[in-house]
């Protein structure tokens, strides 16, 4: 078991969001490392590696019965992963989320017979936790998806602690933070810029994310709109969904002129590569790889001292973070990033070297292999 290649399940949510893509990195950095991967769920992940001969896509079938008013997905799910399981002799099953894909995870081990132990890998991004772990008609399943899984880990110290204190989990619970590898961008940082209308001497300030109520897209343009030199900046937005709901208070705020919008990019490198500045007001967040993703390549991030972001960003060394919802302190904070092209250069390569050290696949991997070896052992 100490040396032979492991045959892994991963079952994340497909859609653009930190979990999936976490999932579809880890899942192309096993195989590159020997494992054979097998991804179970609805749809292809964002961002599955494609042709990879060690990386296999198990599709669920969701049926539409007159029978149930909504249709059922932890079942099929559950079916599909003893099945695979089965047919393939998984080792473990790694879950991103816990509901409802460690419900599904533990109802699948239980089909099995006896001699096939399949081992339960959870990891908790943030919603299962500080959104789903409050509601007292999931807090419950949670915890007990939890309290089954052979090992639980965390993409940040910040949600290790919300989920003892939401959920009552007394079980351990590893912290094993995100990361992120940069790929090759297919065309340079000036052909990006023109694409986007950006003008020398105008600086491009980047936004992506799945645009969810959790990332305050209202607070977002209410701090564009604030920067004074106007003719300074392009605010660009890689929206996972559909960004229609935000239009007209683009036009309200007069930022039409302002703001770019690209819609669910599946090839983002280019554009993180072109950007010189990211922005983001959550109020909330378990990490936000958005970040990350911006650091690896040297670009730093003014957002809001929230969740696991401390984490991630060291504050005045990497990027800037102010208090949340204070947007008159992002709003200064961007607009002396702007005008100062020498402190954004020196911030991001603090924050390309913070990315290799602490959050690349070299640092982070191999704790996901030394705990899948772990679980098998015992």
């Amino acid at each position: 078991m100490s040396d032979r290649p492991l045959k892994i399940g991963i079952t994340c949510y497909p859609s653009v969001g930190g979990s999936g893509i976490l999932a579809s990195e880890l899942g192309e950095e096993l195989a590159a490392r020997g494992h054979e991967i097998h991804f179970i769920s609805y749809e292809p992940p964002f961002r599955m590696p494609a042709d990879n001969p060690r990386v296999f896509f198990h599709p669920v079938v969701v049926n539409s019965y007159n029978l149930f008013k909504h249709p059922d997905y932890t079942l099929p799910l559950s079916v599909k992963m003893a099945e695979v399981s089965r047919d393939y002799g998984l080792d473990v099953l790694h879950v991103h989320y816990a509901v409802p894909h460690a419900t599904a995870a533990f109802l699948a081990r239980s089909m099995l017979h006896q001699e096939h132990r399949l081992k339960i890998i959870t990891t908790l991004h943030g919603t299962d936790t500080t959104l789903l772990g409050r509601d007292p008609g999931y807090g419950p399943a949670i915890a007990h998806a939890l309290e089954n899984s052979d090992a639980i880990t965390t993409v940040s110290e910040f949600m290790r602690r919300e989920t003892g204190r939401l959920l009552g989990v007394k079980r351990p619970i590893e912290v094993i933070h995100n990361f992120f590898e940069p790929h090759p961008a297919r065309r340079d940082r000036a052909d990006v810029r023109r694409e986007l209308g950006i003008a020398d001497g105008e600086a491009m300030i980047l936004h992506l994310s799945n645009l969810r109520a959790l990332k305050r897209i209202d607070l977002l343009l209410a701090t564009v709109a604030a920067i004074r030199q106007r003719e300074s900046f392009k605010f660009v937005i890689l929206a996972g969904d559909s960004f229609a709901p935000f239009r007209a208070e683009v036009e309200r705020l007069g930022l039409t002129d302002r703001v770019v919008v690209r819609e669910r990019v599946s090839e983002i490198d280019d554009y993180l590569k072109a950007a010189d500045l990211g922005l983001f007001t959550s109020e909330v967040e378990s990490f936000c790889l958005s970040i990350l993703e911006m650091m690896s390549i040297g670009v730093p991030s003014v957002a809001f001292a929230v969740g696991g972001i401390p984490e991630v960003v060291q504050s005045g060394a990497s990027g800037l973070l102010v208090p949340f919802p204070d947007t008159a302190a992002m709003t200064h904070a961007v607009e002396s990033l702007i005008a100062d092209p020498a402190r954004r250069a020196s911030l991001g390569r603090a924050a390309r070297q913070r990315a290799r050290e602490q959050f690349s696949a070299a640092a982070i991997v191999p704790r996901y292999e030394a705990l899948y070896r772990r679980v098998c052992r015992e």
